[in-house]
């Protein structure tokens, strides 16, 4: 049946028209041309890469960025297209995200003029793909500790590390990459046809299948004096690109929670046992009540995050707790869902059981839910409760 989006308190009222527009230009694109086939290319393990030309097309990637070919939509209609791409596949929404917030976005805040003009308009178009080389195999939450090093040579610098769980990794034409020179971070842009430069694929994924994930390794990998990120020193680099890509997930979560929930609405209705649809049963009402009561809250968090941003009021915090909260709900009623849709919601025929599982990563990656609530603890406290 054609999704209905979930919308109790009439939030839609609040969204600009033309956020509205995006927003339903973007679920009628996830109705044509990705739910089709995304179950399919989540079971078989692949990229639907035929997408990233129409991304471009639409305007979807760096859409809140200015200038360079980017579409300079408001923060929150970046937000509600995060939410419909992740209503069709949180790996989907991956890749979007690392290319706006996570490469775009720094190139755009701290890159030069010829960065800015070599890479935006190609990555804005579809035409380039970057991905962002932060975690390593042994500094996740605590990325500061990171081991890739940068030594400065003759003519520019010279890379040495490991990146792991890096999406976009074996599809991208330039990564990212966070390094430390003479003890501070800083960020490298690295074509990845630079010798010295490989990228494998991690696979044996039973989360986020229809993304491309890699560890990236650099062995003496030399780069110009032009490869450098000149408007930005230490972890406030990635740091500040986490934060762009975590408001985004924030909607996103929201869009598989959507998701999850209408399809559990329609199975109901039309599923009878005991001759009525199981959707006249008190327990099952429960489980569809509770996921209407959670969404919603969900939406009133992601429209405040959004306003927040646009008036240069939102922190760090406040983003940790929108990310806690709403890929938490959103993972428990994935849950709920495939319960109510019993053996049917495990398999592909259906959308709930595979956000359920892609749902896991997304409560891991970019803050893991503990450090988020660490995050927010702070900020509350005044007392940190881990190293910085």
């Amino acid at each position: 049946m054609a999704f209905r989006g979930l919308d109790y308190y009439g939030i839609d009222e609040l969204l600009t028209d033309e956020e509205r527009l995006v927003r339903d230009t973007v679920r009628d694109f996830v109705d044509r041309a990705i739910l089709p086939g995304i179950g399919k290319h989540w079971s078989a393990g692949t990229f639907p890469m035929e997408l990233v030309a129409h991304f471009g097309e639409l305007g979807l990637l760096g859409s809140s960025l200015t200038g360079y070919g980017c579409a300079g939509t408001s923060p929150t209609a970046y937000g509600l297209i995060c939410q419909e791409l992740e209503r069709g596949d949180s790996g989907i929404r991956s890749f979007a995200s690392v290319q706006s917030s996570l490469v775009m976005f720094p190139i755009h805040a701290f890159g030069s003029e010829e960065q800015k003009e070599r890479w935006l308009p190609a990555m804005a178009a579809g035409k380039a793909i970057g991905c962002f080389g932060l975690t390593e195999p042994d500094f996740g939450s605590n990325p500061n500790g990171m081991l890739t090093s940068a030594v400065r040579t003759a003519d520019g610098y010279r890379l040495n590390g490991t990146k792991r769980w890096i999406t976009n990794g074996n599809i991208a034409q330039v990564a990212l990459v966070w390094a430390k020179l003479d003890g501070v971070v800083r960020g490298f842009l690295v074509p990845t046809e630079t010798p010295g430069f490989t990228a494998r694929t991690i696979d044996g994924k039973w989360s986020l299948r229809a993304s491309v994930t890699s560890e990236l390794h650099l062995e003496d990998v030399n780069v110009g004096e032009d490869a450098i990120l000149p408007g930005v020193s230490g972890m406030r680099g990635p740091l500040s690109c986490l934060s762009q890509a975590r408001f985004g997930i924030c909607y996103g979560a929201v869009g598989a929670a959507m998701a999850c929930y209408d399809e559990a609405l329609s199975y109901a209705k039309d599923r009878v046992q005991f001759s009525r649809p199981i959707a006249g049963y008190q327990l099952v009402q429960r489980k569809l009540v509770d996921m209407v009561s959670e969404i919603t809250k969900a939406q009133l968090l992601a429209f405040r995050l959004g306003r927040l941003k646009e008036s240069g009021k939102l922190t760090a915090g406040q983003i940790s707790l929108a990310k806690r909260n709403n890929v938490s709900i959103a993972r428990d009623i994935a849950r709920d869902a495939r319960d109510i849709l019993g053996a049917n919601g495990v398999t592909d025929d259906y959308q709930c059981g595979r956000h359920m599982l892609n749902l896991e990563s997304v409560y891991t990656y970019e803050g893991t839910h503990d450090i988020h609530t660490l995050v927010v603890g702070q900020d509350v406290t005044g007392l940190a409760a881990f190293d910085r």
